[in-house]
């Protein structure tokens, strides 16, 4: 009978590796940094894969096409967007009927100042971007269907949506504080 060896050193570096080798043949994902959950040291990232599939704003973040701060401010709109909506409620026919009328939750402080945060992105956005905004970061849609729920089926149109979505971003990171007047003058500073 062999005997185990038992001063065999461990190096860090031989640690398992857990990362997916295998994604679905319809897969759209893309790389992307987060910080290290298991980490001594915070500051520590890790590359992740994140699923794109159904994300425009992931998409637009993943191509380079907006940068952190419009991210952000997006991320930040679909956050409050969850946090304020509260929705229809499914019917539990389990229970037992009583006469039909059912106790309503109390609105949070968190509910409340989500929908503050909305009211007000939604007036500095004005009605055409607060629509676009909606379209892309609640519905989910892309710039092609967005221009097909507005009749236009256009490239000139695609592009128009998309230039004013990331104009609207801009304004969201402005309204979230994660960029400054400054910062997004980018394109004023024409020569």
């Amino acid at each position: 009978m062999a005997r185990a060896r038992r001063n065999r050193s461990y190096k860090l570096a031989q640690i398992y590796d857990r990362r997916s080798r295998e994604v679905p043949f319809n897969a759209e994902v893309a790389e992307v940094e987060v910080d290290n959950p298991l980490a001594l040291d915070s500051g520590e990232k890790i590359l992740a894969i994140r699923s794109i599939r159904n994300d425009p704003l992931g998409r637009l973040h993943a191509h380079h096409q907006i940068d952190e701060a419009q991210y952000r401010g997006g991320r930040a709109f679909q956050n409050d967007w969850e946090r304020a909506e509260r929705g229809p409620q499914a019917v539990d026919t389990t229970r037992e009927y009583v006469d039909g009328t059912g106790t309503r939750e109390p609105v949070t402080e968190s509910q409340r100042q989500a929908v503050l945060r909305l009211n007000r992105a939604e007036r500095e956005l004005g009605t055409d971007g607060a629509a676009l905004v909606h379209d892309v970061l609640v519905l989910g849609l892309t710039m092609d269907q967005v221009g097909q729920r507005r009749a236009v089926r256009t490239q000139r149109w695609n592009d128009y949506f998309a230039r004013r979505f990331r104009e609207c971003l801009d304004r969201l990171a402005l309204i979230y504080g994660f960029a400054t007047e400054t910062g997004t003058a980018r394109g004023d500073r024409r020569g």
